[in-house]
């Protein structure tokens, strides 16, 4: 029969300490994943900030720029106010998208069109910090920090395939700072977001 050695007694107690240190070191204590960053974005119910959005479309020469408003209001509404280079509003409220430029409006039910309603609900989705809506249309991988984050949207369905390769919005802390687009045609669009703070 082996008898206890206390040497072995203070191996152990040391193996043990280690482990509990590692256990609460600052990388596992800020172990980041997703669904802290939809709890941290779902915090937010309501924001305003301005965006300039470059898009690289195949057929012309240089990027198409525009610049205005977007307002969110969770757990829905989202408002995109293009002023420059044309004024233009496009609401989504719902499952309703209304569209309006200079005299023209038309208002779309978003069931009707699946590719844009999975398109609008990967911006909708993140502001409002919905996991589950995000994850009924895409696969989503999350790198960074709290401070610092990416989260990369990929399309589970074919038909969202043929028209986006992939969706990735950075951010800081619960506001997002880019969506950047990338279609499978080759075309692509970055939207820089810059929070207004409250009156």
């Amino acid at each position: 029969m082996m008898r206890w050695q206390p040497h072995a007694g203070r191996v152990l107690a040391a193996v043990l300490l280690g482990m509990a240190l590692a256990a609460l070191s600052p990388a596992a204590q800020a172990a980041w994943d997703i669904q802290q960053l939809m709890d941290s974005l779902a915090q937010s119910k309501s924001g305003r900030a301005t965006f300039v959005e470059r898009k690289n479309i195949a057929m012309l020469d240089k990027p198409v720029e525009s610049s205005g408003e977007l307002l969110y209001t969770a757990p829905d509404r989202l408002e995109k106010k293009t002023l420059k280079p044309k004024p233009e509003s496009m609401v989504i409220n719902g499952t309703e998208l209304v569209i309006e430029r200079g005299k023209q409006k038309y208002q779309l039910r978003l069931q009707a069109y699946p590719e844009l309603a999975a398109f609008i609900e990967s911006i909708r989705g993140t502001l409002a910090g919905d996991r589950n809506a995000l994850e009924r249309n895409y696969r989503l991988s999350l790198e960074g920090t709290a401070e610092r984050w990416t989260l990369q949207l990929l399309p589970l369905d074919p038909k969202m395939q043929a028209v986006i390769q992939r969706i990735r919005i950075t951010g800081v802390r619960d506001q997002l700072r880019t969506i950047d687009i990338a279609q499978a045609d080759g075309d692509s669009s970055t939207m820089t977001i810059e929070q207004v703070a409250a009156p």
